[in-house]
């Protein structure tokens, strides 16, 4: 317990450092929106580019890891979709929820599988990307269309949205450039990890400065709702499916990580962007990010 608490302080103290930076207006206010738009648009995709383009996993069967991940995320989707045909939320609220649910923080992600791992960590957590991010945005870009938006779901209109989406065009190109040999040149590689490393100490320090501390206590019951699913149930389901297609090892405790970090920023980037409910989100990235700090080292030491 010990080791997994000094692996993922430094994590939460970069995020803390960022609170603390909003909170003193230093280097400014009007700057975190900008940044988090840069972070969203070019770096992060690099970051998400490099990782699956430059990831060797040739002696690797990363099918059951695969499925394990799929089948943990489709199964909360279908969990949240059930509710609320019984609860009945207003739309623009349950995508909101559906978003803090589903996505997740793939900085704090990387950030504590390398403190954990290392490279050998970080490279599983490139089967990890290639799942998760995909069906996060597809169902959540579905979600807020329904939901949010009170449309129905086009095929034409919901791909239209999808290939505007930075994050699922960086993971096409990446698998694509990976499964098919092409890879990156020397040069290029280089250019996205620069990129990229950026793109992980800002996400950490944007996910600080986004938080709205009193927005939280005033959504309080959205967010214990969605923290329960994303920090508890998820983590659970997660690991029913690694014993369900036999991931053991090094893989499992990767899907562990991404299956136990709290829900990510960008949903507030794309609540704005679709008519989602950006005051909830702020509060459900909130919480969550805060009552990941207890119950991350908390699901590690229980099934790691």
């Amino acid at each position: 317990m010990l080791a997994i608490l000094t692996s993922l302080v430094p994590v939460f103290l970069v995020i803390g450092l960022g609170f603390v930076l909003k909170r003193r207006g230093f280097p400014g206010d009007e700057i975190w929106a900008p940044l988090d738009q840069l972070n969203y648009f070019v770096l992060f995709p690099a970051l998400l580019l490099h990782t699956l383009a430059t990831a060797d996993l040739s002696s690797f069967d990363v099918w059951p890891m695969a499925a394990a991940l799929a089948t943990g995320q489709l199964t909360i989707i279908v969990i949240l979709v059930t509710i609320q045909y019984f609860r009945k939320m207003n739309g623009p609220e349950f995508s909101s929820v559906f978003q803090g649910a589903v996505r997740w923080n793939t900085f704090v992600a990387l950030a504590a599988i390398a403190s954990l791992y290392g490279k050998p960590g970080v490279t599983m957590a490139a089967v990890a990307v290639a799942v998760l991010v995909p069906i996060a945005n597809t169902s959540c870009v579905i979600a807020l269309t329904r939901y949010a938006q009170n449309m129905p779901i086009h095929p034409l209109v919901i791909g239209k949205q999808l290939a505007k989406n930075p994050l699922l065009i960086a993971c096409v190109v990446g698998i694509f450039l990976n499964a098919t040999g092409i890879g990156l040149t020397p040069s290029l590689a280089t250019t996205a990890q620069i990129i990229g490393a950026a793109s992980l100490t800002l996400g950490l320090l944007s996910v600080g400065a986004g938080l709205r501390i009193g927005h939280m206590i005033e959504e309080k019951n959205a967010v214990l709702y969605t923290s329960t699913l994303k920090l508890l149930l998820m983590p659970v389901l997660m690991m029913g499916a690694c014993m369900l297609f036999g991931v053991e090892g090094l893989p499992r405790l990767v899907v562990l990580i991404c299956a136990s970090v709290p829900g990510a920023t960008s949903s507030y980037v794309l609540a704005r962007q679709l008519g989602g409910h950006v005051e909830m989100m702020a509060s459900i990235i909130t919480g969550g990010t805060i009552l990941a700090v207890i119950t991350m080292p908390l699901m590690l030491w229980i099934f790691g």
